[in-house]
C-alpha cells in the first residue's frame, strides 16, 4: 500500500467537469488565454462562451498560451511541500509549449512526474481519471505513471468540425480548404494521432445526421473498445444535435459511464462552435 499522497494534477485543457474533478480529486491548473490586452486564466475568468462572444466581436481568435518554467516550479513546490508526489498532464507537446516547460521545472523534483498526453480535451481527460482511480486505490506514484505511459497510446479521440472558420483564423487550414468544405457543405473529422490532429474524413450533410454518422462509424469495432467510460465532449453545441449521439450511446448497453462535457477554452477557440466529440480508450494499442 502506497504511504505517501499522490496528487493528480492536468492543465485545464483536459476539459474535465468541475463535478468529475471533485469527485475524483483532481487539481485543475488553469491555461492562460489573451483575448486582445485582456489575460485570463481558462475556467477562471474565461469561458467558452466568453471566447466565441470575442471571436464574434472583433472577427479575431483569442490567443492561447502555455505557462512557463517559473510557474510550473511554484506550482510543483507548493504541491510537494507536504511530501506529496504529483503526475501532473499535459496537453500533447506538438501543440503546446507547457509540457516542456512543465517538464524543465520537475527535472530536480524525484516526486514530480509530468506526462506528455499527446492528446488534447477529454482525450487527456480519459488518462486522467484513471491516474485518479489507481491512486485513490493506493498506487505508487511510479507504477501509475508506467500504466498511463502505456495507456495513452489507446485513448480514441476525436471531432467533428461545423465549420473550417476558427481553424483558418488560427493558420490550420488553408483558405482554398475553408472554401471548398463551405461549398460542399464538408464536416471534417479531426482524429488525433501520435500528439498531433489530423483529418481522417469528410462528411457531408446537415450535423444532426453527419454527427450521428460520425458516432455509429467511430464505434463500430465496439468490442475493440474498453467499456469503463465515454466521453461526449462539444463546444456549445445545440443539445438537440447532441442528445441523439447519447441516445445512440446509451442504446449500446455498453459503457458503464457516459459523460456529457463541454470543451473549455482552448478547444472552442480554435475548434469554433458546434464541434462534438466522442472519446473513449480502445483494448489495443492504435496504429
Amino acid at each position: 500500500m502506497n504511504t505517501h499522497k499522490v496528487i493528480i494534477s492536468a492543465d485545464s485543457t483536459c476539459d474535465l467537469t468541475p463535478d468529475v474533478v471533485a469527485k475524483y480529486g483532481i487539481l485543475i491548473d488553469p491555461m492562460p488565454i489573451l483575448l486582445g490586452d485582456r489575460s485570463c486564466l481558462d475556467g477562471v475568468d474565461v469561458f467558452q462562451q466568453d471566447v466565441f462572444d470575442y471571436t464574434n466581436s472583433t472577427g479575431q481568435l483569442p490567443k492561447t498560451s502555455a505557462q512557463n518554467t517559473a510557474h510550473y516550479e511554484e506550482y510543483f513546490a507548493r504541491l510537494t511541500e507536504d511530501g506529496s508526489s504529483v503526475i501532473h498532464f499535459n496537453i500533447s507537446a506538438s501543440m503546446s509549449g507547457s509540457y516542456n516547460a512543465a517538464n524543465m521545472a520537475a527535472l530536480d523534483m524525484e516526486n514530480v512526474h509530468v506526462i506528455d498526453s499527446i492528446n488534447l480535451s477529454t482525450g487527456i481527460g480519459l488518462l486522467v481519471i484513471k491516474a485518479a482511480e489507481m491512486a485513490a486505490d493506493g498506487s505508487p506514484a511510479d507504477q501509475i505513471v508506467e500504466y498511463i505511459e502505456r495507456m495513452k497510446h489507446r485513448v480514441d479521440a476525436s471531432f467533428v468540425i461545423d465549420t473550417l472558420v476558427n481553424l483558418h483564423k488560427g493558420g490550420r487550414c488553408s483558405t482554398v480548404a475553408l472554401l471548398g468544405a463551405n461549398a460542399l457543405k464538408l464536416k471534417p473529422c479531426i482524429e488525433v494521432k501520435n500528439g498531433a490532429m489530423a483529418v481522417v474524413k469528410k462528411y457531408r450533410g446537415k450535423m444532426g445526421n453527419v454527427l450521428l454518422e460520425y458516432a455509429k462509424d467511430r464505434l463500430a469495432d465496439l468490442q475493440s473498445v474498453e467499456p469503463d467510460r465515454i466521453f461526449i465532449t462539444h463546444t456549445c453545441t445545440q443539445p438537440d444535435l447532441v442528445q441523439p449521439v447519447r441516445e445512440y450511446i446509451e442504446s449500446l448497453g455498453y459503457f458503464n459511464d457516459i459523460v456529457e462535457t463541454t470543451a473549455g477554452c482552448t478547444v472552442s477557440a480554435h475548434c469554433g462552435p458546434n464541434t462534438l466529440g466522442v472519446l473513449f480508450v480502445r483494448k489495443q494499442e492504435i496504429d
